[in-house]
């Protein structure tokens, strides 16, 4: 089985509307579903989009009239724009591959790529995508999301990781249906300027590795603020008499 083939086309000035982006999604899955290609993702960046989920609520939609995209995904509504790497990997699942085992290895690429750049994250359980632990007062934070769509065995879709988006846009709406954490970008966290293309330069090795499909050990997930990790405490033998 050759290595995921990574085309990333679509940075800056040559970012692709969404509609164009989901057009070229249906055609590679076309063709992966008939063996015509290997496993393909698209790196790039969308103009300004909202897209809803299947599972999007009413109230979760901008309320200021701002048009939104309804797709074929998974998942709820998130925003795409500037300063944000999405991913779309157009992938033949293995017969012995589940979905959630798919999803958990493109939250894995993401965690292992922001930790390169010195972000620490995680999974937070029942919820999708890859957090940040809540901390010195400020609540969990996303900082990518993940919505699929499997058809004919070929994935579609796929993940966002902001990098230095305008987290302005995020104030329209409520993010993946989350109201009670927050969403965040690498330039935030890290103090500097990340662009997109050094975005998807560190979560391409991860991304090619785990769609090889071998075994890995999934990365802790965080750790909520009501929970405590488990200390080992050593006694001492019961003395014998």
């Amino acid at each position: 089985m050759s290595d995921l083939q990574v085309r990333d086309d679509w940075f800056g000035d040559h970012a692709l509307e969404y509609t164009e982006a989901w057009e070229l999604q249906r055609q590679l899955l076309a063709q992966r579903a008939d063996d015509q290609i290997g496993d393909t993702a698209l790196f790039l960046e969308h103009p300004p989009t909202y897209t809803a989920g299947r599972r999007t609520e009413p109230f979760e939609r901008p309320q200021d009239g701002t048009p939104v995209i309804d797709v074929d995904r998974g998942g709820k509504i998130t925003f795409h724009g500037p300063g944000q790497l999405v991913g779309y990997p157009i992938t033949k699942l293995p017969s012995h591959v589940l979905v959630v085992d798919y999803v958990r290895r493109v939250e894995e690429a993401l965690i292992r790529a922001v930790g390169d750049l010195g972000v620490a994250a995680g999974r937070v359980e029942g919820r999708s995508g890859v957090w940040l632990a809540a901390a010195a007062g400020r609540p969990e934070r996303k900082i990518a999301a993940i919505g699929i769509r499997v058809s004919r065995g070929v994935t579609m879709h796929g993940f966002s990781l902001n990098a230095d988006v305008d987290l302005a846009w995020y104030d329209r709406f409520v993010p993946c249906g989350i109201a009670d954490a927050g969403v965040t970008t690498l330039s935030a966290e890290l103090g500097r300027d990340v662009t997109v293309a050094e975005a998807a330069a560190v979560v391409r090795p991860h991304l090619v590795e785990l769609l090889r499909w071998e075994p890995y050990v999934p990365s802790p997930d965080v750790t909520r603020e009501h929970e405590h990790p488990s200390v080992p405490v050593l006694t001492s033998p019961r003395p014998r008499g």
